[in-house]
């Protein structure tokens, strides 16, 4: 086996050239929102990749578009996402709702952000489980609830779970059962939408703990969405950045933590709190563009302080700047960590 054809068959997803537009058409005025635009990346099986930006930055448009989960007004405008799933490869941008059926859930799951948007408030979790799982594992009656109730002992969960309601259970623990939903049918690909959002510091480790063992134990793939790059730091085996719906940076965790080829993810990196350090922190000014109507050239220019004449005007394109490191700025070299940091607690060695 040649070592391209090795790479190959080691992607479980590829995403080339995406562009996914909201468009909306309000009493004759037409209006496009380009949330996701020109994204290229790839990631293999049995990785954990992270994605960070801050809000409106376009991480939530761009992981529906991997999860298959496209509405209108939001739009694939042009590009590909596709899977190497073990039943076989699939695009989610053209597949039909029929073939999107038959991976949902089995091989392409969804932690989504927040348990009480996933419960339905007057369903018992165990019907809830019904709902999700019944028919992707093609299972029924009691070999059913013995598959679910041993897949709740691995999140710590008792089987007294499955007769409650959402509401009494604690936040943690509602947590921990929409990471079962999510991975009770041993999917290849897992998407992990901000899971730690309204969870306490000490359920937040717990619930990363878990969901990297789990990843681990079934082998899947995950992409871990938050803004949170101390998260990252802990999960996270590859981190993309994105701002104003475009990736600007992506490499190995250690590496764009200690070297950034990036202003942005330099900011990012800097404002994490660091115990005994009281170094003022460099504050960003400015805020994100309007995707309606995002500047020219590149799109963090008008918050950089390296800006210069030509980011105003092209586009800088996504190049390798360090093995495995790939940045879009026409000044990476010039960029430089804005405060000495040690290691990330938890980050890989």
């Amino acid at each position: 086996m040649t070592q391209d054809s090795k790479a190959a068959n080691d992607t479980l997803l590829t995403v080339e050239g995406l562009k996914a537009y909201y468009q909306m058409n309000y009493f004759g005025v037409e209006r496009e929102v380009r949330a996701v635009d020109d994204i290229t990346m790839t990631l293999r099986k049995n990785e954990v990749y992270g994605i960070a930006g801050e809000s409106s930055s376009g991480k939530t448009s761009f992981i529906k578009v991997l999860a298959a989960a496209i509405r209108p007004p939001l739009r694939v405008v042009e590009g590909s996402v596709k899977y190497n799933f073990k039943n076989g490869p699939i695009d989610v941008t053209t597949a039909s709702p029929e073939q999107i059926e038959t991976v949902r859930w089995k091989h392409l799951s969804y932690i989504m952000q927040g348990s009480m948007s996933v419960l339905n408030p007057v369903r018992r979790i165990g019907r809830t489980f019904q709902d999700f799982a019944q028919r992707p594992l093609g299972l029924s009656g009691r070999a059913f609830e013995d598959r679910v109730v041993k897949h709740l002992a691995r999140l710590n969960l008792p089987a007294d779970v499955l007769k409650a309601y959402p509401h009494e259970l604690s936040g943690g623990m509602r947590q921990r059962v929409t990471i079962g939903l999510a991975t009770v049918c041993h999917p290849e690909f897992i998407i992990a939408d901000e899971p730690t959002t309204a969870l306490d510091v000490v359920v937040q480790k717990e619930v990363l703990s878990l969901i990297r063992d789990i990843q681990k134990e079934m082998g899947a793939s995950v992409v871990f969405v938050t803004h949170d790059m101390s998260v990252h730091a802990n999960v996270a085996d590859r981190v993309g950045i994105i701002y104003a719906g475009r990736l600007v940076e992506e490499g190995p965790t250690r590496q764009m933590f200690f070297t950034p080829k990036h202003p942005y993810t330099a900011h990012l990196v800097a404002s994490l709190p660091r115990i005994g350090d009281t170094q003022q922190r460099p504050a960003l000014e400015g805020r994100p563009p309007n995707l309606a109507d995002p500047p020219q050239g590149c799109r963090f220019h008008p918050r950089c302080p390296l800006a210069v004449d030509k980011c105003r005007k092209e586009v800088p394109p996504m190049i390798e700047v360090a093995p495995g490191q790939r940045s879009a700025c026409w000044r990476w070299e010039d960029v430089k960590p804005l405060v000495n940091i040690a290691a990330p607690a938890g980050a890989m060695a």
